[in-house]
């Protein structure tokens, strides 16, 4: 049944899996969507791979990479508006997929989004450790060192992986077990305590900005790109650009490849659709809103932790709180610390939260086993087994890996889904031009070309073996959707029951 790769979703289908379901309610405003939006997005992001990014691959000219990864995300996500404004129901880039693209690239997508998820989660969890750590230093506590990091990292001076002398990261482990049993009894989220918890990290990131500009020393930022403003390569053959010690490509849009992950969060405004006002109207402002606000701030934050520490010192897993402690501010560490384990654990609950949804929607339409992946607990009702199989798969991988390698991983299975999305809208603008898009992408086809690109060029900024990794990770998917998934698929009874119906005379079969 070949056509079955390709059969799409119909809408019907969709909303008759709803029925048994309240709907949700039309209560969010385009400002309660972008709250939303910066919510999902400040996190481990700004207050970690800011370090990262500026000590190992660009230097001050970190603020350009966030405008250029920036730039990357508004292209993707106005493609992502016009899918989710098509299919204005609860879901996720899994869903829309389904019903506009078909069986296949849902399930890429669908694929691509439990490596986002659930490697994103790890990150997240690694870098809450950090912050643990410093935080509780401030009051003279330390962990040992058996227990405080990952046994091996990964060294760009070397370009070699190196024992820590550490066995686990316990603190990455433990917050990730603990935010799984909150998500397994239930967790209820609304607009206000959002609101809040983006308040308390806008505050955070503010007093960075405002008071670390008075540390601010021009000198640090120069010279301003000191491993060039490209880095470029080509399944580890550097194009154009600085090479480092390993093999990777060195630069300004290299660090934009690291970086991107901050950006990561903003699609979580358009699995809000349902519950907009107009979702016309609400989800594109919201996306591009919260975009605009998280690019003005995170170059505001990079462009002064690269002026009060040279890029060369700065604190590769707590670089904003330790800035302040070298300019003799060691007090900010605590406002700092504090601010950013809030905004961090908030962000990991969303992940997390996400995951297993993605996966009770796959198991719905039977790619996965649903006995297990659709098991809803009686009680909480969650989707409680894959909520602590996610858990599991997070606290192992933030424990026992470094946050180098968590963060491209993550970088370049989002990209792969962004550009498959971009892809996406050219496809259906071709193939289905009739279809109702209460949002369009503006300057089409432009737009979504640029997407695919820019997606592209950072892509292709990641070290070589990000690129085997995604391969290793697509080939199981592969293996796990033909050999089970196709077989076991709902859609797959679908078109076998609507070939079996007699049709009347000049009638079209198929689904979608």
């Amino acid at each position: 049944m070949p056509s079955q790769l390709f059969a799409r979703k119909p809408l019907s289908l969709l909303l008759e899996e709803m029925a048994g379901e309240n709907r949700l309610r039309r209560i969010l405003g385009p400002i309660t969507l972008t709250s939303l939006g910066v919510g999902a997005i400040i996190g481990t992001g700004i207050f970690v791979l800011t370090g990262i990014a500026a000590h190992d691959k660009t230097g001050p000219a970190l603020t350009l990479s966030f405008v250029v990864a920036g730039t990357t995300c508004v292209f993707a996500a106005l493609c992502y508006a016009e899918f989710a404004s098509m299919v204005p129901v609860a879901g996720s880039a899994y869903t829309y997929a389904y019903a506009t693209l078909g069986e296949l690239f849902a399930w890429i997508i669908g694929w691509d989004l439990i490596l986002e998820y659930a490697v994103g989660s790890a990150t997240v969890a690694h870098g809450w450790s950090h912050y643990f750590q410093n935080f509780i230093g401030l009051f003279g506590w330390k962990l040992p060192l058996a227990v405080s990091t990952a046994p091996f990292n990964y060294s760009p001076e070397t370009g070699k992986l190196v024992a820590t002398g550490a066995i686990i990261d316990l603190p990455a482990v433990l917050i990730a077990l603990v935010v799984t049993l909150i998500l397994v009894k239930g967790i209820k989220e609304s607009a206000g305590f959002n609101a809040t918890m983006v308040a308390i990290k806008l505050v955070v990131v503010l007093f960075v900005i405002a008071v670390g500009a008075y540390f601010v020393k021009s000198s640090n930022w120069s010279p301003f790109a000191p491993y060039g403003l490209t880095g470029v390569s080509f399944f580890g053959n550097t194009i154009v650009g600085q090479t480092g010690k390993g093999g990777e490509p060195l630069g300004m849009l290299a660090g934009a490849a690291t970086i991107f992950f901050a950006y990561i969060g903003f699609d979580s405004v358009s699995t809000h659709a349902e519950e907009a006002k107009n979702p016309r109207r609400d989800v594109p402002i919201g996306i591009i809103a919260s975009l605009l606000i998280c690019t003005v701030l995170y170059i505001a934050v990079a462009a002064v932790l690269t002026g009060m520490v040279p890029y060369d010192q700065i604190n590769i897993d707590a670089p904003v709180s330790y800035a302040f402690a070298a300019v003799g501010m060691p007090w900010a560490q605590f406002v700092i610390s504090l601010g950013a384990l809030t905004g961090i654990t908030s962000v990991l609950l969303v992940m997390m939260l996400s995951q297993p949804r993605v996966m009770l929607a796959m198991a719905r339409d039977g790619l996965v086993p649903p006995g297990f992946f659709g098991a809803v607990h009686p009680r909480f009702r969650t989707p409680w087994k894959s909520t602590m199989l996610t858990g599991a798969f997070v606290a192992v991988l933030a424990g026992f890996l470094p946050l180098r390698i968590l963060a491209e991983l993550v970088n370049i299975g989002t990209l792969l889904a962004f550009v498959i999305v971009c892809a996406a809208v050219l496809i259906m603008r071709r193939t289905n031009p009739q279809a109702e898009r209460p949002f369009r992408v503006p300057f089409s086809p432009v737009t979504p070309i640029l997407g695919i690109a820019s997606c592209l060029l950072l892509m292709f900024s990641l070290p070589a073996e990000n690129w085997w990794r995604l391969f290793v990770w697509l080939a199981v998917g592969f293996i796990i959707y033909f050999g089970y998934g196709r077989r076991h698929s709902v859609m797959r009874r679908y078109l076998a029951k609507q070939a079996a119906e007699p049709k009347p005379p000049g009638a079209a079969g198929g689904a979608g």
